[in-house]
């Protein structure tokens, strides 16, 4: 092992007590940011991920939808039929309408759904909190649970929809009276502006609400795991001819989608700093050291040391503890994240917040996802800063003339 190794190993870990303060307080502090930046980000991937694939369940992998309305879609089933990379695929029809519970309105977006097919596209089932599928017919519909609470309408309840279809009766001299539905089933989707803002009927009753006969306003379609999305979509584009189009969940939530990931930068930069600070602390220490050493750097110069490895000897310290520091780190976040949920719901037991946490949040786990990108970029730049924070004081010890450092005081 080389001197200048040697020294910088034995300044942060004396014989006489396995530790040095310096050392045990920088490797602290490093590790700690290490822990606090890896714990956001995973988290902050585990609700990205979370979200993302209740938009895929929600909305399908892709749509096909069209600027009017489709009636030939029976031919545009036929060739969905023959690509292999497509495991399902289910027309629907949207749009918005006024429903209405006593006097209070309110104009949520409507998806009917066909629920004639063996499997459906959208998992309703498994988003149902109170009610049964059993009961869904053209006559009934199925309310988000933040919206069926925003009218105070329970299962079994009557509402009353209003489409544009009779306002255009209406200039004809026509009355089309509101339709009288039933709510049997409530769901919560853990998307609030989903579950504030949807109403689910069948196909044929919205075709019938916006008057569109046989018609239909798109295809959702879900692909094999396989499957590669973009070049699904890009294929699925050069087939159909226009008005129709192709559109990725990730094209039509790309707004959505940047929001998540610049809030995760966000709090990668600010969260940063800890780790900063922990190797402007590295940087002071360092410096004072050299300032106690300026006698014993200029007897290593005199023997006959190079400057680079006395300057090395300080660089190597600040190496050691970014090492140290981020393996501690990792450890540290990992343990605190296998034991994140009893720490959470232990705080909101003692604050008496539970019931805050699941009506907002809407969650019983608090999901996690790890990505060994963001592993790697926090570690190396972890290190380089420590690194960094030894070179300052690395240089300080260069400029040292051996003799003017043998006569320091």
């Amino acid at each position: 092992m080389p001197w200048y190794i040697y020294i910088a190993l034995k300044q942060l870990f004396p014989s006489n007590r396995g530790f040095s303060f310096f050392a045990m307080v920088s490797i602290i502090g490093v590790s700690l940011g290490v822990a606090v930046l890896l714990g956001v980000q995973s988290i902050m991937n585990g609700f990205g991920n979370q979200i993302r694939e209740s938009l895929v369940k929600f909305n399908g992998d892709i749509r096909i939808e069209s600027t009017r309305v489709i009636y030939d879609w029976e031919r545009l089933e036929q060739f969905l039929d023959g690509i292999e990379d497509i495991e399902l695929f289910s027309p629907y029809a949207h749009g918005v309408v006024m429903l209405q519970r006593g006097n209070l309105p309110v104009f949520p977006t409507v998806m009917g759904i066909d629920m004639t097919r063996e499997q459906l596209l959208i998992p309703v089932e498994e988003y149902l909190v109170a009610g049964s599928l059993d009961d869904f017919d053209d006559d009934s519909v199925i309310l988000g649970a933040a919206l069926a609470n925003r009218i105070g309408a329970t299962l079994g309840s009557e509402v009353e929809a209003l489409t544009p279809l009779m306002l255009d009766r209406l200039k004809k001299d026509e009355v089309l009276l509101p339709r009288a539905l039933t709510v049997v089933g409530l769901f919560e989707s853990g998307r609030n502006d989903v579950d504030s803002n949807t109403m689910l009927t069948t196909l044929r009753l919205m075709q019938e609400l916006y008057g569109l006969e046989e018609g239909i306003h798109g295809i959702a379609l879900r692909l094999k795991e396989e499957a590669e999305l973009d070049k699904t979509a890009d294929y699925l584009n050069e087939q159909l001819s226009v008005p129709l189009r192709a559109t990725t969940w990730l094209e039509a939530q790309s707004e959505y989608i940047f929001v998540l990931q610049f809030e995760k930068t966000m709090m990668t930069i600010v969260l940063f700093f800890i780790i900063l600070v922990a190797s402007f602390s590295i940087a002071s220490a360092l410096m004072i050291s050299v300032i106690r050493k300026t006698k014993e750097i200029g007897l290593l110069a005199a023997m006959g040391a190079r400057t680079w490895q006395i300057a090395l000897s300080y660089c190597v310290q600040g190496l050691v503890i970014g090492i140290s520091g981020s393996i501690l780190g990792i450890l540290l976040q990992a343990t605190i994240l296998h034991f994140r949920n009893e720490i959470v719901w232990n705080f909101a037991r003692l604050t008496g917040s539970e019931s805050a946490l699941l009506r907002f949040y809407m969650f019983n786990d608090i999901p996690v996802h790890y990505q060994i990108q963001d592993f790697q970029i926090v570690c190396i730049f972890t290190i380089l800063l420590c690194l960094l924070a030894g070179v300052i004081p690395a240089l300080r010890a260069m400029k040292l003339k051996p003799a003017e450092a043998l006569r320091s005081e």
